[in-house]
């Protein structure tokens, strides 16, 4: 494990570098309203962990809207979004015609999947030859077409973004970068749902919380959305695989980063590159970026399963880097469990 202190705490990265991507949304109304209309939008449970600090909840994201993981939040909002605005008498083909396309490693294009199939679009997910056979045949359940290119998340989001050009098609990514901000920003707000909901659950202010990252889209969103509830006090730790360290790398150089690197058995945070919106987020957010092994994310796994809750080293980021930590006996601590076992 590595821990690096953020030293653009507060203040942020210079707006030069991040080529004018907004801050992260804290419209929590929004989200809750249009979430309000959906009968799956149940909340999800904080559960006490036991095992790695005296106090230690997680919110529990595993059975979020019946699709496994708190991604359920991002692009199915965005999408949910879209078929609002078009104020149709048939919600269920208010979208018919358009096609949402997108690259994932992994729960991002269930959200895109299941959002597209309830509102009459089509979805078109591109993934990486390391993105396992099982987790395409669920993506075809859902009705996406599953579109197989390049060897990494990176190499399929470039073939889904020349695909979208090339057919006129929605490019809904769950990451962002120059010029490309309106629907990542919104798929963002979507997962304000999952944080505004653990600052109504937990039992006390906690004095740390540890958030897992990839691009950064859930970090950053829940970041902003806890600085504003809880203020400075929680000391906000992002948590990335030490072989897809991209926000890490890039708040170390001050300015946006590509990092290279084998793949990580944490595969739906193995991104190489950060969402701009989240890494402005966080350069104002966090306090300090942690870096953990594959072996750090593994350890933890039949631990928690012996509390019921099963999850695999991507859900359990947040919860591996505690042991490395050691935090004190008064330390309160909140984590996202982000993904079940078959995400």
């Amino acid at each position: 494990m590595q821990v690096i202190d953020n030293p653009w705490r507060s203040k942020g990265l210079p707006e030069a570098v991040l080529t004018g991507a907004p801050w992260p949304s804290v419209d929590a109304d929004a989200v809750r309203a249009l979430l309000g209309r959906c009968p799956a939008a149940a909340e999800t449970p904080l559960v006490p962990v036991a095992g790695f600090a005296p106090k230690v909840w997680a919110k529990d994201e595993r059975g979020r809207m019946g699709l496994g993981s708190f991604k359920a939040l991002g692009a199915a909002y965005v999408i949910a979004h879209e078929a609002a605005e078009m104020a149709a008498e048939n919600m269920g083909r208010a979208l018919a015609g358009r096609t949402y396309v997108t690259a994932s490693a992994g729960n991002h294009g269930m959200s895109v999947a299941a959002g597209a199939r309830l509102f009459g679009a089509r979805a078109v997910i591109y993934l990486a030859e390391t993105v396992p056979e099982s987790f395409a045949a669920r993506l075809r359940a859902k009705g996406a077409v599953v579109v197989r290119e390049g060897p990494d998340y990176e190499a399929s989001m470039v073939a889904a973004g020349r695909a979208a050009m090339e057919n006129g098609w929605t490019l809904l990514s769950d990451s962002s970068w120059p010029g490309y901000f309106d629907l990542p920003h919104r798929l963002m707000e979507g997962y304000l749902a999952m944080a505004e909901e653990a600052t109504r659950q937990m039992p006390q202010a906690p004095t740390h919380i540890l958030l897992q990252a990839g691009v950064g889209g859930l970090a950053g969103a829940c970041a902003a959305w806890f600085r504003q509830v809880w203020g400075d006090a929680p000391r906000i730790i992002v948590v990335e695989p030490d072989r897809a360290p991209a926000l890490c790398e890039s708040i170390r150089a001050g300015c946006p980063v590509e990092t290279s690197g084998p793949v990580s058995t944490m595969g739906r945070l193995d991104c190489k590159v950060p969402s701009l919106i989240a890494l402005k987020g966080l350069a104002r957010d966090a306090d300090a970026f942690v870096t953990i092994t594959d072996d750090e994310a593994e350890a933890v796994l039949e631990v928690l399963a012996a509390q019921g809750l099963v999850t695999t080293p991507s859900g359990a980021a947040g919860v591996a880097a505690l042991p490395g930590l050691m935090l004190g006996a008064d330390a309160r601590v909140l984590c996202i469990l982000s993904e079940g076992s078959d995400a």
